[in-house]
């Protein structure tokens, strides 16, 4: 199983689409706070369609918290980001590795990145900022599921 890590995530439609894409794939979310919505937010209903009634959203105060009560090997952790140079296909992935994608606007912060060892670039055109969040979120994804040859639960 994966785990996806979002931090401090803003937008309820990505967070919708992702718990979606975590049922599908049978990967864990996890969240750090604070939130730019609630939980319970219409919009994120809506992404989610009725997977909400079937996710498990694990919330947190800080990646260290994340860290310490799942017992996660820091060299399990890939923090995706384009201050990388570290293409995400060009990575092996085993099971439980965990995948932490920052803030729509403004990602990870650099404390974050000093500290998780490996981080990861999704390519993209020159002079582009980003991608959508639940977009990268499925791109890696599913690259390490299908390294896990789309084992399924």
């Amino acid at each position: 199983m994966l785990n996806i890590l979002l931090y401090k995530p803003l937008i309820p439609h990505n967070t919708g689409n992702i718990i979606r894409l975590c049922v599908n794939i049978g990967a864990n979310l996890h969240l750090i706070r604070p939130y730019g919505f609630e939980l319970d937010n219409k919009h994120l209903r809506r992404a989610g369609l009725d997977y909400l009634d079937f996710s498990i959203v694990n919330e947190y105060e800080s990646v260290d918290e994340y860290i310490e009560k799942n017992n996660i090997n820091l060299d399990r952790i890939f923090a995706v980001t384009s201050k990388s140079e570290n293409i995400y296909t060009d990575q092996i992935y085993i099971n439980n590795d965990t995948f932490l994608f920052g803030q729509e606007d403004l990602g990870l912060p650099k404390s974050i990145i000093k500290v998780i060892p490996k981080n990861i670039l999704i390519p993209m055109q020159p002079n582009n900022r980003s991608l959508n969040l639940s977009n990268s979120v499925s791109i890696v994804c599913y690259e390490a599921w299908r390294q896990l040859s789309f084992k399924k639960l």
